[in-house]
């Protein structure tokens, strides 16, 4: 019996054995899974030191009783075969019967509860996606269709009256109107699209400088104070096209609420490291604008919402969609006059999710 308790898996039938936490760390350490042909041939084992130790007791038991039977008579051999007898029941029992009725009552009990949480959850997932579509599909439906009917209005004027001077304008903003509705559209493409992530090797300081070199002109016009912190040495691995899209979009998002809001000093800060494991990076845009309520903060990185008059509200959907690619993370805090600050964490070796 020695054998069974001592080279036997921690659990029997299913059900974990209590053991001692130092020999149970000692015997798990460096293991690793096992094959189908190896738990078949643990359970086969399992089951054989059962019957092996079973068969012990009862021949070590008959054997006794008829010792007993010749030498000390019916009644003292009597009363050891009825005590020995209910001890070997009981170890028949435990060893042989036990273990097939815990194992069944745990499959009992599994197949209760997926039956009566599963259909439970799929219902709630699939009316979350249902009412995320009919959101969505409302929001499309709103984006596009208003651009469209300012158009339509216009240029029915202008055909009420071929010969207004106004026509002119009128042209201009149904043009306008009408780009507004194929930047929706582009961008609703780029956010269903799958667009393949293409790894390499990016500096940050590198892809920080390429972003803000598209803003420059206009930090001249507004009279923003740059403040750019960024290590030459931090880098990471990504798709440097799509990061720095999603940067120029964050500093984008930043000048339009310093601009919006007439801020007297407008400032923007640009700043990237490292985490102190050096596993991840970081990248971080702050301003000093009007900040974000807190209601609209829950909300926007979600598809179509926006607190822009001419936005398409797809701009910080798409970040966060490239950022997930990274298998990173990005976040917003702000609050009522205290500016807005978005952070982006990537791990520095970022696999394609």
């Amino acid at each position: 019996m020695r054998d069974r308790f001592d080279d036997e898996e921690d659990f029997e039938g299913g059900e974990p054995r209590a053991r001692h936490p130092r020999r149970r760390h000692r015997r798990r350490s460096g293991r690793t899974a096992m094959t189908p042909e190896e738990r078949a041939y643990r359970d086969a084992r399992r089951r054989a030191n059962a019957r092996v130790g079973f068969m012990t007791h009862l021949v070590a038991y008959g054997s006794v009783c008829i010792f007993l039977l010749f030498v000390s008579g019916f009644r003292p051999a009597f009363i050891v075969a009825l005590s020995w007898g209910i001890g070997i029941a009981c170890h028949y029992f435990g060893a042989m019967v036990a273990p097939n009725l815990r194992r069944r009552y745990i499959q009992r009990e599994v197949q209760t509860e997926i039956a009566r949480n599963v259909p439970r959850e799929r219902r709630d997932i699939e009316e979350r996606h249902v009412r995320s579509l009919e959101e969505l599909s409302a929001s499309i439906a709103h984006e596009i269709r208003n651009p469209i009917t300012a158009a339509k209005s216009l240029v029915q004027q202008m055909g009420e009256d071929p010969g207004s001077g106004e026509n002119v304008d009128y042209a201009k903003v149904a043009i306008e109107e009408l780009d507004r509705v194929e930047r929706s559209v582009a961008h609703l493409l780029r956010y269903a699209r799958e667009e393949d992530v293409q790894m390499s090797d990016v500096r940050l300081a590198d892809l920080v400088q390429s972003a803000l070199e598209t803003f420059r002109d206009r930090f001249v016009d507004l009279g923003v104070d740059l403040v750019v912190d960024v290590a030459t040495d931090f880098a990471l691995r990504g798709d440097p096209e799509k990061l720095r899209r999603v940067l120029i979009n964050l500093v984008g998002n930043a000048l339009d609420a310093l601009e919006e809001s007439g801020v007297r000093e407008p400032r923007i800060e640009v700043m990237a490291g490292e985490n102190l494991a050096r596993t991840e990076c970081w990248l971080r845009v702050r301003d000093n604008g009007p900040g974000i309520d807190p209601e609209t903060l829950s909300k926007v990185f979600s598809p179509f919402y926006t607190s822009k008059e001419r936005g398409t509200g797809l701009g910080l959907a798409i970040s966060k969609k490239v950022v997930d690619a990274h298998g990173g993370s990005i976040e917003a805090t702000s609050s009522p006059g205290a500016g807005a600050e978005f952070t982006i964490t990537i791990p520095k070796h970022a696999e394609k999710t």
